[in-house]
């Protein structure tokens, strides 16, 4: 079919905006009057409280208020209703550096920091845990009373039979990936702006990635009613999943706005980002896989200790994807998956871009690459051979509408001239005697859009209202959606102006805010499909209404009119619009942009509509349908559609250093179908971002006592545009038949083959097989020392 709006390079509808500086982040906003909010975080990992005196701090001139756990109270809040663990200050115990104890509302900022210091605490310091493994050992220091040995979430899955066909396998491994907690390095800091009106109502400005659930929380832990709790999302410089949740700093500051009856207003600094997290856990991976002697995959036995930090936030969700998605894209009908989900005295990790999945597929497509090179078989022939397709279901029950994995992998190869490059001796690979280069391969699998949300209820993921304007001019869309750079707000409209056969630049998107509609939010890959089918169904609404009127005053059939270029048009032949041209033009007496063309405007047509039936508007909704097996845990991982990538990356190591030059890549990704093709490029291309520097940079690095060494981005490295190699993206469409169009998810799954293609390309340049990333130079050349 052919789209005048979709499947193009439309730009960006915010893209003005942004590139003039008149776009608007929650930090740009003021209020008359507004007070500064600031956080006393705990200096210690772990500790009782004994006594806090505010005094000092509450004597302070411009000090409004000063609070402190007694003053926000008990409830227990988090993101799974089954793991709620965190109170909005620390009531008795502190369990890291940087967990909140008070917060004050003053009249400038330096005056709420001078506070913050005249806070005098009186610990009992407590044994603490900064490792993951210790964590779970009887005797270790415990976080938590029911978090028995630090345990706060487990699974134990078996799918088919593993040990029935372990013995028919010809070869065997087992091998081991450590990681360590990574940060989303977004370029914008958490931000709040909180003010309450007249009536009591508050609403909170924040930089968040889920209005939706931030209003739930915000409602349930300062006890208010949800009716009474408005967030409204502005312009947002990135989230990768940090910003998922809802925030202490979040809370306090509504907390202060609603004491002091004043707005407040707090940004976090880069180290308070830190100090915050919720990014990406570090993970003990071990994986013992085995096939039979042509490639076919039998069995894979999967372990994972999962290191959390201190509270549970998205943890219960990230210990079930680390498991649930390798259930694809490969045939694999024996699975046995024990995941492990620790606390520690450390900043608490939660949702990172590929949430939980990343290294759980990096330690798989590693182990295939070994298995191929002892089964003495091309890689890429390798996951050919044992890669699914639609219409297949895996052994953990998820079922694949539409699945390119085939087709991804076929493109890379070819556009990369893999089977030259991989066939040549590394000899004839441009080395020279301190240089050698390496090619690597790998696959990548991911959700589009979760299948139930985090709370129980048959709530819709999405709902949009979309009315079009009283002068017939424009569509004015209202989602939930949060559009946090990724572009969300531009598929909307070009959804919105396909369906009704108008131009882009006549559909405005309101967006964000929770008073516009339900969104579930922008996490899981989930906003294409899920705001998209509802976008969708409120403008096929609005045309039919339009479309309905016109038919009546032309005694034509609805079914026979259509809207295209923003012109009615008929199936059947010429229509006699000149009653309604007449008309309008009428209305319209004096006005010099009367219409002249022999066929009827949208703008006529949805002016005759609003004559009959008042406001044109229509409404939209979408959930999944039921999803999910019989199994404990099996609704984490379901889906309406996955998504899928294949990667090649071409490296040159430094054989003296261990410096990697990662020279190419080229990924392909199944989108099922591109909505905008600019922006799933964009997204396949940041994933390749991301990946490069969790590959090969970046840690949290902690010193002996809990405490974040390297909390800001001089330290923190993340790959620069000097880092980045040739990017060549290929899309992939196989016509999704749950999404709107046929498209579904690309913004999170096509991380998942960096990491691997990466660190596989780095072993055939030199021989060593990475087994604790990030991939630094001088773990590279320590390995090289280990094989010679």
């Amino acid at each position: 079919m052919t789209y005048k709006i979709l499947n193009t390079r439309a730009p960006r509808v915010d893209a003005i905006d942004k590139v003039t500086g008149r776009a608007q982040y929650t930090d740009d906003l003021s209020r008359p009057g507004q007070l500064y909010c600031a956080i006393l975080h705990s200096p210690i990992a772990h500790g009782r409280i004994l006594n806090i005196d505010t005094s000092k701090a509450e004597s302070l001139p411009g000090v409004k208020a000063v609070i402190t756990g007694k003053d926000t109270g008990t409830i227990k809040y988090g993101v799974s209703p089954a793991r709620y663990d965190e109170t909005i200050l620390c009531l008795d115990k502190v369990r890291y550096i940087g967990d909140e104890i008070a917060a004050v509302a003053a009249i400038d900022k330096d005056t709420a920091l001078d506070a913050i210091n005249l806070i005098d605490v009186e610990f009992e310091e407590l044994p603490y845990v900064l490792d993951g493994i210790e964590a779970m050992k009887e005797g270790a220091p415990q976080l938590h009373e029911k978090y028995k040995r630090n345990i706060c979430a487990k699974v134990n899955w078996n799918f088919g039979d593993v040990k029935s066909v372990e013995k028919d396998a010809d070869v065997v491994r087992t091998d081991k990936l450590t990681s360590q907690m990574q940060d989303g390095a977004f370029i914008e800091p958490q931000a709040i702006l909180a003010e309450v009106d007249g009536s009591g109502r508050l609403t909170m400005y924040s930089s968040t990635q889920a209005p939706h659930y931030i209003q739930r929380t915000l409602a349930m832990a300062l006890e208010i009613p949800l009716e009474k709790v408005r967030v409204i999302k502005p312009a947002v410089g990135g989230g990768f999943g940090p910003k998922a949740s809802c925030s202490t700093a979040e809370l306090v500051t509504c907390k202060l706005a609603m004491i002091t009856g004043k707005p407040v207003k707090m940004t976090f600094d880069r180290e308070q980002v830190f100090l915050h997290s919720r990014a990406r856990h570090q993970f003990f991976h071990t994986m013992t896989t085995g096939v039979k002697k042509d490639g076919t995959i039998l069995f894979l036995k999967h372990n994972c200790i999962l290191d959390g930090g201190a509270y549970a936030s998205f943890g219960i969700a990230t210990v079930y994807y680390a498991g649930s998605l390798l259930g694809g894209p490969y045939r694999l009908k024996h699975m046995d998956y024990d995941g492990y989900r620790v606390v520690t005295n450390k900043p608490t990790s939660g949702a990172q871009r590929g949430h939980g999945a990343v290294h759980a597929r990096a330690l798989f497509e590693m182990q295939l690459d070994l298995i191929a090179k002892e089964l003495g078989m091309d890689p890429i022939e390798l996951r050919l051979k044992n890669v699914m397709g639609a219409g297949e279901t895996t052994c953990n029950e998820l079922y694949m509408s539409s699945l390119g994995m085939r087709e991804c992998l076929e493109a890379v190869r070819d556009k990369s001239g893999w089977a030259e490059i991989y066939k040549l001796k590394k000899t004839k690979r441009g080395n020279n005697n301190h240089k050698a280069r390496g090619i690597g391969a790998a696959c990548g699998f991911f959700v589009s859009g979760a299948g139930y949300p985090i709370y129980r209820s048959q709530t819709y993921h999405a709902t949009v209202v979309t009315r079009i304007s009283e002068t017939g001019g424009f569509a004015i869309v209202e989602s939930g959606a949060a559009d946090i750079g990724q572009g969300s707000d531009t598929v909307l409209a070009m959804i919105t102006a396909e369906v009704l056969g108008i131009s882009l630049n006549e559909v405005k998107v309101k967006s964000g805010d929770s008073d516009l509609s339900v969104d579930l939010g922008a996490y899981s890959s989930r906003t294409t499909l899920m705001a998209g089918h509802a976008c969708k169904e409120a403008a096929e609404a609005c045309r039919d209404k339009i479309l309905s009127s016109v038919a009546k005053r032309v005694n034509a059939k609805q079914t026979d009119l259509y809207i295209e270029e923003g012109l009615v048009r008929s199936r059947k032949g010429e229509v006699d619009f000149s009653g309604i041209r007449e008309e309008f033009l009428q209305e319209h007496v004096g006005f010099t942009d009367h219409p002249t063309d022999e066929y009827l405007t949208f703008r006529e047509a949805a002016r005759i509509a609003f004559m009959e039936h008042g406001s044109i508007v229509g409404t939209g909704k979408y959930k999944p349908p039921k999803l999910g097996g019989s199994f404990k845990g099996a609704t984490v991982g379901t889906s309406p559609a996955f998504g899928c990538s294949a990667q090649i990356a071409e490296v040159e190591v430094d054989l003296e250093t261990g410096e990697v030059d990662v020279k190419k890549i080229t990924g392909s990704h199944d989108c099922g179908f591109a909505i905008n093709r600019t922006q799933v490029e964009g997204q396949m291309q940041g994933s390749m971002s991301m990946g490069l520097g969790e590959a090969l940079m970046e840690e949290i690095m902690f010193d002996n006592k809990g405490s974040v060494l390297n909390r800001n981005l001089a330290e923190y490295k993340i790959p620069t545009s000097l880092d980045m190699p040739q990017l060549d993206s290929i899309i992939i469409e196989t016509n999704e038949p749950n999404g709107p169009f046929g498209a579904k998810e690309v913004g999170e799954g096509a991380i998942m083959p960096v990491i691997p293609a990466i660190l596989n390309a780095i072993r055939d340049a030199t021989g060593v097989q990475i087994t604790e990333l990030p991939a630094k130079p001088e773990r590279i050349v320590e390995g090289m020392k280990k094989k010679k």
